[in-house]
């Protein structure tokens, strides 16, 4: 089967003041490098449009209706100092997630192998009722759970290899014994969570910090022993990736020092994981990754790998 990617220009429309590392040439960069005749048999589909209940899934719904209405119709709105809307931003977070959706349907349906989501904003650092990070609705969670809730998923694991600790997700799945969040990041770092000792109250989350200039080969260690051999006795049905790709060594914000080989070695490992136990059944979504080339490289690296090179 194929690798379905999913996209919309809608997420060009999510403008941020100059300067703001979070910006719409994060996506031009991605699909110039998904251009070439290599990545020619990827599925492309547009992301749709999800109706703002579909993110109640993991947030309140007063917390959706306020993030609606504080959409502008021109300039920005801070919600935080990070985290802004334009009158382009709340179209794109809601093709985000319903693109997470929909890469879920299309994996759980065997309509494809797996699945990769380019939207932004990203979204790993919305907890339940608080947007922050340049995060407003945590796709990768509403993913996870869209799975239980419309597929009968029992178990699905969250992988997290961002650079920044996902601490949205690790608020909305503290107290799930159904979901297991895996989490590799750079400690310490923005947002000072992620700690090897938050396990949650099921002890289902899995937080494996790294140190600033740890290097690859120092990843794939972590990764295998602390995350790894927990998916393995987890046994998910599916295994949803919040693919951030900021731990590559050429990102400003950041000291970890991978590169794309990393991400893509990290990308077969879950497959083999995930041919094992969930039907080889993987959604990738996009989150951080704010040095184009790095970005870049690290896309095509990834995506190679889920078609199987």
């Amino acid at each position: 089967m194929s690798t379905l990617y999913l996209s919309h220009p809608a997420a060009l429309d999510h403008e941020i003041p100059p300067g703001h590392p979070e910006r719409p040439d994060r996506i031009r960069a991605i699909e110039r490098v998904l251009e070439d005749e290599r990545f020619a048999c990827l599925v492309r589909g547009a992301a749709p449009r999800a109706e703002p209940e579909v993110a109640t899934l993991v947030h309140p719904a007063a917390y959706v209706q306020a993030l609606v209405e504080a959409a502008p119709e021109d300039g920005f709105v801070e919600i935080d100092p990070d985290t802004l809307m334009s009158p382009g931003t709340l179209g794109a977070a809601l093709r985000a997630v319903g693109g997470a959706v929909h890469a879920v349907d299309a994996v759980m349906r065997r309509e494809c192998a797996n699945a990769f989501v380019a939207m932004r904003p990203p979204g790993h650092h919305a907890e339940r009722d608080r947007a922050m990070g340049f995060c407003l609705f945590n796709h990768a969670a509403i993913a996870a759970r869209h799975a239980q809730q419309a597929h009968g998923a029992e178990r699905v694991a969250l992988v997290d290899w961002d650079v920044h600790h996902g601490n949205g997700s690790q608020d909305i799945f503290w107290d799930d014994g159904s979901v297991l969040y895996a989490s590799t990041h750079q400690m310490p770092l923005f947002p000072g969570s992620g700690a090897a000792s938050e396990r949650g109250t099921k002890d289902t989350i899995v937080n494996v910090p790294l140190r600033p200039n740890d290097d690859g080969a120092v990843f794939r260690e972590a990764f295998e022993v602390g995350i790894l051999t927990r998916l393995e006795a987890f046994q998910p049905d599916l295994i949803v990736i919040s693919a951030g790709f900021d731990a590559h060594r050429l990102d400003p914000l950041a000291n970890l020092r991978l590169d794309e080989t990393d991400f893509a070695w990290a990308t077969r490992r879950l497959m083999e994981l995930a041919d094992r136990h969930a039907g080889g059944r993987i959604v990738s979504v996009l989150e951080g990754g704010y040095s184009l080339e790095g970005l870049a490289r690290s896309v095509a690296a990834h995506v190679d790998a889920l078609m199987g090179r």
